[in-house]
């Protein structure tokens, strides 16, 4: 975006008309009485507890029961390791990394008016901040990736992502994750936004190197997501009006018939979805004030920030998802808090 810093790591909000807040504790003014605290202000305080308390309940659910219960995974020929079902796990730790550290400091910015937590704590929270971002897109195209192989070449696949190369897999998507926010430290572009009290990606530090962010780590993750899916879908159609009712299998070397394979696959299709339509706004308003600066007077203050907590609130999304689209997550939610309550009623007595 193009704003202005000062000091090096704040990122000053004048531009779209907001005046940002000193941080200082209890967000008090230089006359040192009480800042308002807005209704506005409220609502995000609000939306980020909920985001932070589903996303660790959520996602912890969704490892619990991957790893320890292979019928809520997802459906893939061979063994029943929870190996094959890697990059869903994978996906969950990256939601969780920042609702346990860059979440919570940054509702404290919010209920301090500013930043209080330090230079330190804001190079690090941004870090994990883009380390989430980046990671949950390469693990969805990980799993889109994954599907394709599955359902369009389904006589590889057992080849292809045998438990071993899975694991190698993720390790390869972490492996990328850190490669692609690693220049971050040196262009000096993690600073405190006001306008989204949290320290994150300061898009003015070069026009060409936010197109070039916007474009790796969003557009072209989002493009290989997009075909992957789109041959599934057209694929898994071809086979359903080829296959009569109770006449014959879909032929040797595609997969995804199956109806259990069919809602695997739309499970997974429902959370690249909901990501794109929560990351889409943030990268296409960098983007396009990035080709054009002058745009950058014309984007209103509450959909810069609309956009960013839009963004944040994604990861406590799957969760949800697999609950609501997967009868055996859902079962398996439910006997996890059964057992928990049972043992803190044990606790208790």
């Amino acid at each position: 975006m193009s704003v202005s810093s000062s000091p090096s790591w704040v990122e000053a909000a004048g531009t779209w008309g907001q005046t940002p807040r000193n941080a200082t504790p209890g967000g008090r003014g230089e006359e040192g009485g009480a800042q308002p605290f807005p209704w506005t202000v409220a609502l995000l305080a609000c939306v980020l507890i909920t985001t932070i308390v589903v996303d660790i309940l959520g996602n912890l659910l969704v490892v619990v029961s991957v790893c320890f219960n292979v019928s809520v995974q997802m459906p893939v020929r061979g063994s029943k390791r929870v190996e094959r079902n890697a990059f869903v796990v994978s996906l969950a730790l990256a939601d969780l990394l920042v609702a346990v550290y860059p979440y919570p400091l940054v509702l404290s910015a919010i209920f301090n008016g500013g930043w209080v937590a330090g230079v330190l704590h804001c190079q690090v929270s941004g870090f994990l901040m883009g380390l989430s971002f980046i990671g949950s897109i390469f693990n969805i195209t990980g799993i889109a990736v994954n599907r394709y192989c599955y359902v369009c070449h389904s006589l590889a696949y057992d080849r292809l992502f045998s438990g071993g190369r899975t694991l190698c897999y993720v390790l390869l998507v972490w492996a990328l994750t850190v490669l692609a926010i690693a220049p971050n430290w040196f262009m000096e572009s993690l600073r405190y936004d006001p306008r989204v009290y949290s320290c994150t990606f300061a898009q003015s530090v070069s026009s060409s190197y936010t197109v070039a962010v916007v474009a790796v780590h969003f557009v072209l993750p989002m493009a290989v997501v997009s075909f992957c899916y789109l041959r599934i879908w057209v694929l898994v159609l071809r086979a359903r009006r080829r296959v009569k009712p109770g006449g014959g299998r879909p032929k040797p070397g595609t997969g995804g018939g199956r109806p259990k394979d069919l809602r695997g696959f739309l499970t997974m299709f429902a959370v690249f979805v909901l990501f794109a339509v929560c990351w889409a706004p943030i990268n296409l308003i960098g983007l396009a004030v990035a080709l054009d600066t002058r745009l950058a007077a014309a984007v209103p203050g509450w959909l810069f920030t609309a956009s960013y907590f839009l963004a944040y609130f994604n990861s406590c999304l799957n969760a949800m998802v697999y609950g609501a689209l997967n009868n055996n997550f859902r079962k398996e939610y439910k006997r996890i808090v059964l057992i928990v309550f049972r043992l803190g009623c044990c606790f208790r007595s």
